[in-house]
């Protein structure tokens, strides 16, 4: 999730498109989702969203997905200067529209998977079904 060169003019060209891409990345819409229910910290945002996700996920993966999210205005990143350093994120309230969205997205997927499964089993016995006849 980090911006390369390529990444720059994609942004350029098409700049909803990378948005769309960052919050509907795997973690992306994990993280929204979690940070929808409260501020984390860090290493609480990683087990919560691994806990989610059935995986666990990195440290670098989770803190770019982070960087990523907070460069859009979707995250805020609150560094307190103590020992040991806290550090909690939160929601923007552009990253609250966008996780209310994205939960009502994964919210649909979820009640609707029998009807998928459905569809997938259909479409696979029909393509078998071609298969055997040519």
């Amino acid at each position: 999730m980090t911006v390369s060169k390529s990444g720059v003019d994609a942004e350029a060209l098409c700049p909803h498109r990378l948005v769309l891409e960052h919050v509907t990345s795997r973690w992306g819409v994990l993280v929204l989702i979690e940070l929808l229910e409260r501020p984390h910290r860090f290493s609480a945002l990683r087990r919560a969203v691994g806990d989610a996700g059935g995986r666990p996920v990195s440290e670098k993966m989770l803190a770019q997905t982070l960087q990523t999210l907070e460069r859009d205005g979707l995250v805020h990143r609150d560094a307190k200067p103590v020992i040991p350093p806290r550090v909690d994120y939160s929601l923007t309230g552009l990253g609250r529209e966008a996780a209310e969205q994205v939960r009502a997205l994964a919210g649909w997927t979820r009640d609707r998977m029998d009807r998928v499964e459905a569809a997938r089993r259909a479409y696979d016995e029909a393509r078998d079904a071609r298969s055997r006849a040519s």
